[in-house]
């Protein structure tokens, strides 16, 4: 069931302060430590980036700031690494949304979106190409151009159709434990966090409110690997 995430967004800055005096095991990529306080750190640095995605009109821009404000990488730019050789077929239900008949030519593009070799998120779109220029239909083919800036001439805007919790570093009913022993007390080391972390999908629409992509997007762990 789609689980829709609740934004820490005030915080974030409490959050990112406190984390600073974890150690790690390289400048590069300091682990969070498995202890009360880190858990609940890093699940507000999820839950912002998640209302930071959701508030925004593109993925790419809004990721584009997380990495620079970050320090993941100078100059922050994006860029989308094409997993070729992937396809998936559309269904039924994905033509509805999208408004394609049976025979409208529908394009698959899977990518890993990239900041200073940190993979963000993966993606997968389905959009139709009859509904973007020859250039943008180019670039899409031809290079790492992400979709968002592909795209960008149509201002698009993003309707989110579900928005999904994969993992959380809070164990399932600790707000009704609290005061209580739990698993994570006395832990310590460093938490063993998994490859996903949250998952949108979205139509994305131009601005004659016609539907040309949808994407599914998978936020990795490796949002949460910057200098601190």
């Amino acid at each position: 069931m789609t689980r829709h995430l609740i934004s820490l967004k005030p915080l974030f800055p409490l959050a990112v302060a406190a984390v600073a005096l974890a150690a790690g095991p390289s400048p590069a990529a300091p682990a969070w430590p498995d202890t009360p306080l880190g858990r609940t750190q890093a699940l507000a640095v999820i839950e912002t980036l998640n209302a930071d995605l959701l508030a925004s009109s593109s993925a790419t821009t809004t990721l584009e700031v997380w990495c620079g404000e970050h320090h993941m990488a100078s100059p922050a730019r994006l860029t989308a690494e094409r997993v070729r050789g992937a396809d998936k077929p559309l269904t039924q239900a994905q033509r509805r949304l999208l408004q394609v008949g049976a025979d409208e030519v529908v394009k698959y593009r899977r990518v890993r979106l990239a900041c200073g070799g940190h993979v963000l998120s993966e993606a997968d779109n389905w959009y139709v190409p009859g509904r973007l220029t020859d250039e943008m239909n180019r670039m899409l083919e031809a290079s790492d151009t992400p979709f968002g800036r592909a795209v960008a001439a149509l201002h698009p805007v993003r309707q989110t159709l579900s928005a999904e919790m994969l993992w959380s570093p809070l164990p399932e009913g600790w707000d009704l434990k609290v005061g209580q022993p739990t698993p994570m007390d006395g832990a310590g080391g460093a938490l063993v966090i998994p490859d996903a972390l949250f998952r949108h999908t979205a139509l994305i629409y131009d601005d004659q409110r016609r539907p040309f992509s949808l994407v599914v997007e998978t936020y990795t762990a490796e949002v949460l690997d910057w200098p601190r």
